[in-house]
């Protein structure tokens, strides 16, 4: 009825196509894959520590999680919103870095994706 046009309509997540459940939001990135970005990989820590990441659970694995950095200001300005691990799907350049990390060992594997644009590395 006439009611139904004034009243806002909420909006939820949508749920993963893969798996079918509710993903987490974009978040800061975990001590140790920050410092594996850090350490490991030689790149700016005032860079990494802006990074954002999304993250999906690992099939069969409770505490392993695919994951996915990215720059968050990047993102806003190319108008892209990102809402979970799946939004990175159909933005492929978006995506810095690109692995898995287990919460409970605190190990990670991190490969550099995007070769598009230098990225900075530490001084």
């Amino acid at each position: 009825m006439f009611w139904d046009f004034f009243r806002r309509k909420r909006v939820t997540g949508k749920l993963s196509k893969a798996q079918g459940e509710k993903l987490p939001k974009p978040q800061s990135l975990p001590e140790a894959v920050g410092r594996e970005l850090v350490v490991g990989l030689d790149k700016d820590p005032d860079w990494v520590w802006s990074l954002k990441c999304v993250m999906r659970r690992i099939e069969n694995e409770k505490s392993r999680f695919d994951i996915r950095i990215f720059d968050e200001a990047r993102a806003a300005q190319k108008r892209v919103r990102i809402n979970d691990y799946t939004s990175l799907d159909d933005y492929p350049e978006l995506i810095h870095f690109d692995g898995w990390y287990d919460k409970k060992s605190r190990q990670t594997h991190i490969e550099e994706k995007g070769k598009g644009e230098p990225l900075p590395k530490a001084a």
